[in-house]
């Protein structure tokens, strides 16, 4: 704790990062992206994946693939794909009794809308009350992390200050960006398990220039 001593604002990402990967929400979401792409295409649901998995290479998300390529609408999208089963996560108020203890501000910064983030904290028993705010793939206008045009509206819109501001996320690529404006970055990886196996792009070294820190996500049950 000695390293987050000056720490007032914490930033966290939502999906893999405050609830453990092997879950597996993002299935959900991916196969009803699936069936969005191949409604939206008229192709089969195999090349329709792969038309989605080509969108989110180039463009950080599908969802702005396609409104780059296809002119959708972008909350009619989210609507859908965000329409998932949520009794798979775990109850975890623990989670929220720690959050709690955290001095300072907590802020969530996700690639998915607040909707998705309200109804999954909810899901676990974790109050969302406790994130003064989330700055969702909305308020970024649509472009995902780990652009920097809407990293730096998210520090302008929150006011936060790099150097006592930490933040938690699942994905290497997007820490850079905070890195960059002077914030202390944690990398929250999975547990290896039965259940789920790292991943290449999971295995990092702390030697990477934008990386503080690693943090193993517990199993929870």
């Amino acid at each position: 704790m000695e390293n987050f001593k000056n720490i007032d604002t914490w930033v966290f990402d939502l999906d893999n990062t405050l609830y453990p990967r092997h879950c597996d929400l993002f299935s959900q979401i991916d196969l009803l992206m699936t069936g969005y792409v191949a409604e939206l295409t008229g192709l089969d649901r195999v090349e329709a994946r792969k038309l989605q998995k080509d969108m989110y290479r180039e463009y950080g998300t599908t969802l702005r693939g396609l409104m780059e390529t296809r002119n959708i609408d972008p909350q009619a999208f989210l609507d859908i794909v965000h329409n998932i089963d949520y009794s798979e996560l775990p109850k975890n108020p623990e989670l929220g009794d720690m959050l709690a203890k955290l001095p300072g501000r907590r802020l969530i910064y996700t690639n998915g809308s607040v909707k998705h983030a309200t109804d999954t904290l909810t899901a676990m028993d974790v109050d969302p009350g406790l994130f003064e705010g989330m700055f969702d793939i909305v308020a970024s206008d649509y472009e995902p992390k780990p652009k920097v045009g809407p990293f730096n509206k998210f520090l302008k819109d929150h006011n936060i200050r790099g150097k006592t501001s930490a933040m938690f996320e699942d994905l290497p690529r997007n820490l850079e960006p905070a890195k960059a404006n002077g914030m202390l970055t944690v990398l929250i990886t999975p547990q290896n398990s039965t259940e789920y196996k790292l991943e290449k792009w999971e295995q990092v070294e702390l030697e990477e220039s934008y990386i503080d820190g690693i943090a193993k996500l517990p199993n929870v049950e």
